[in-house]
């Protein structure tokens, strides 16, 4: 098929700053992209051949926009499974598709299916409220402390807490959750991998993750992440077979925790861009961007490796501060050689909102860190 300059057109379900970092690759293909966002001031609105507004968690919306496309992916799992699965009945293509979003929108069905296919995870405990938990005699296996998550809409820490003892139940919401065995690990890491519909594969360097202690959010992604190649080659391993039980198309983004004992559990995946590939869009061949836009269309992956040093720094909203954004810093940050600042274009801040992010490239690791640091120090968003 040709989708270049042609009236193929591509559906993006999602207008935030993931979608606009594939906009700027369908741009630069010439390929026909529309955005559904439930946001009338999307990162997206101005980048994309048609805007729509609509709830992506409403049947119609997300079907109605869905018919006229050729083609559906999204940047967010938070979507419609049902008016998904109608478009794929209907013959519209969803890469990755409705099968994998539904499992991976319910970590209950995520974590099962770990556990089915023989992926190694945590050891968990799924229940339907807090009084399913309080009825239910297996509580008594678990020990504190401990990981509650909720099944469904968590997102960058949010939805997720440790469990020191029984008491801290009483501070819980009413909904559907699981409890996570507690993982001793000493590293996060992760990998992406991309697979076309030929089954074309390629896998991103393993990266490292530091997540701030606060927030519970990313804070820095060093790539490559500081592993002997005997563990990088296992996190691989486990991470193609993970991609290869859900049959996916498109790009898997596998969180892993590697333990004390050199072990690797995953932890949670993804079937869209992610927050720990930012760096390939400076640091490798072909980003994770291009490669999700080339896999869903079946077309040559090429390489997705990496020969630098690559740090990624979120830049999230300050404590403190919540309404129309105001940056201050990026022209002092940009005077540093090999710093690359994206701005994600939200018009509203609040605190620890992910607002952009910086990569920095060096030759020796401790350098990069170290300016990532600097940069975290001299980019600040706040409000007017």
């Amino acid at each position: 098929m040709n989708y270049f300059s042609s009236n193929f057109t591509l559906g993006i379900l999602g207008g935030g700053q993931l979608g606009k970092m594939l906009l700027q690759v369908t741009s630069k293909l010439s390929i026909k992209t529309n955005i559904l966002d439930s946001s009338p001031n999307s990162p997206c609105k101005n980048l994309c051949n048609e805007f729509q507004t609509g709830n992506l968690m409403d049947f119609n919306s997300v079907y109605k926009f869905g018919k006229k496309c050729d083609l559906i992916t999204y940047e967010i799992e938070h979507v419609n499974i049902e008016a998904l699965e109608k478009l794929e009945s209907d013959g519209i293509k969803v890469y990755p598709s409705s099968k994998t979003l539904k499992i991976i929108q319910d970590k209950s069905l995520q974590k099962k299916f770990f556990t089915e296919n023989k992926i190694p995870t945590a050891k968990f405990w799924h229940f339907k409220s807090l009084q399913d938990y309080n009825s239910s005699s297996v509580k008594n296996e678990i020990k504190f402390p401990c990981v509650w998550k909720k099944t469904k809409f968590g997102y960058d820490g949010f939805g997720v807490e440790i469990i020191n003892s029984s008491n801290d139940f009483e501070k819980l919401p009413e909904t559907e959750f699981i409890i996570e065995e507690l993982i001793s690990f000493k590293k996060e890491i992760a990998t992406t991998i991309a697979r076309n519909e030929s089954g074309q594969i390629e896998v991103f360097p393993v990266v490292e993750m530091i997540f701030n202690e606060i927030s519970n959010q990313v804070e820095y992604v060093i790539c490559p992440a500081q592993i002997n190649d005997d563990i990088k080659d296992k996190a691989k391993e486990i991470a193609l077979n993970v991609s290869k039980s859900f049959e996916q198309i498109g790009l898997l983004a596998v969180e892993m925790f590697l333990t004390n004992d050199n072990k690797i559990l995953v932890n949670e995946v993804a079937p869209r861009p992610h927050n720990s590939a930012h760096y390939s869009i400076e640091a490798c061949t072909n980003s994770q961007f291009e490669q999700h836009i080339k896999s869903i269309l079946d077309l040559p992956l090429g390489c997705s490796k990496s020969n630098i040093y690559a740090i990624m720094v979120n830049l999230v909203g300050e404590k403190g501060f919540s309404g129309p954004v105001v940056y201050s810093g990026i022209e002092e940050a940009m005077q540093y050689d090999n710093v690359s600042v994206h701005i994600y274009g939200k018009s509203e801040t609040k605190p620890n909102r992910k607002m952009g992010h910086a990569t920095i490239l060096d030759t020796s690791l401790k350098n990069g860190l170290s300016r990532a640091k600097s940069i975290k120090k001299i980019i600040k968003i706040k409000t007017s």
